[in-house]
């Protein structure tokens, strides 16, 4: 099969009252089964319900192996592919920033939940004990997106999306050892991250992050230091080589294609970069993951 010289990205399915749906995933794979077992991008989030199946999902060279009756959080822009060979039953809700951030505290809401914004792993949680209350919860989704529409109805939807995302956030925590507390070293990192998805390709320097953040250096150093145990220049470095990954793996474009698209004018200093970052060119790493 010919890989696409561009990764597939979906955008919101246009027509709907609000940026906001809820979908059967069988049915979902039923429509669009072809475009779901590619790698694809989304601008939306994604809430992924699997109620039954033991599917294996892919999210940015991460392999999940996900159990019944567990929940995967997707971000926005994510490369992500299903299971072609497992049958699955559960749902998806769906949703963008413009349905969710009404308001400057809901965009920090969303942006410093870890479900979404995790700094070590794709988010899952096992449902468990708590499958009364999300399909309570669902079922109360659904019945408001069959009623007429008036001008409660955003808000109310709203509403149970962020009780989703609140019960979602304590359990996951109560799974997870690690744990991770909010307060300014956090909020500065979800900011810095913020902008480096949107500035990583024109722009790779610390002290320019730093500028835009309205703090120092040594003050973004010490945050994600804290919060990542990483440095703000390993964290660039670490999204560009991201990056270079989905580029080499689900395009046909050249080294030099790449390496043009992600900021590097020559393309002996993008395969120098990659080498020193990953222990190999991008070329061997391009016939590794193919092969594998």
């Amino acid at each position: 099969m010919s890989t696409p010289s561009v990764i597939q990205k979906h955008g919101f399915k246009e027509g709907l009252p609000q940026e906001f749906e809820l979908v059967n995933l069988a049915d979902l794979y039923n429509n669009f089964f072809d475009d779901l077992i590619v790698p694809h991008r989304a601008d939306f989030y994604q809430i992924i319900w699997f109620k039954k199946g033991n599917p294996k999902h892919m999210v940015d060279f991460n392999p999940i192996d996900i159990k019944p009756n567990s929940i995967l959080f997707v971000d926005k822009n994510s490369v992500q592919c299903f299971d072609a060979d497992v049958a699955v039953e559960g749902v998806v809700l769906l949703f963008t920033d413009n349905f969710f951030c009404k308001t400057d505290e809901d965009t920090k809401f969303l942006r410093s939940n870890m479900l979404f914004n995790d700094l070590y792993s794709i988010s899952t949680i096992q449902v468990h004990k708590l499958t009364y209350i999300y399909t309570g919860l669902f079922q109360f989704i659904e019945e408001e997106l069959r009623a007429s529409i008036d001008n409660y109805q955003s808000d109310i939807l709203r509403n149970y999306l962020q009780n989703i995302l609140l019960l979602s956030e304590r359990e996951r925590q109560n799974q997870h050892s690690k744990k991770i507390n909010k307060g300014p070293d956090i909020d500065c990192v979800i900011k810095f991250r913020d902008l480096l998805d949107k500035n990583f390709i024109e722009q790779k320097s610390v002290s320019k992050y730093a500028d835009q953040l309205n703090v120092t250096q040594k003050r973004l150093n010490a945050a994600t230091l804290k919060v990542m145990d990483i440095t703000p220049k390993q964290m660039i470095d670490a999204r560009v080589i991201l990056e270079a990954k989905r580029l080499l793996v689900h395009t046909e474009d050249s080294v030099k294609e790449i390496g043009y698209r992600i900021g590097f004018e020559e393309p002996t200093n993008f395969v120098k970069y990659f080498k020193k970052h990953q222990g190999f060119t991008p070329t061997e790493f391009r016939k590794k993951i193919l092969l594998a």
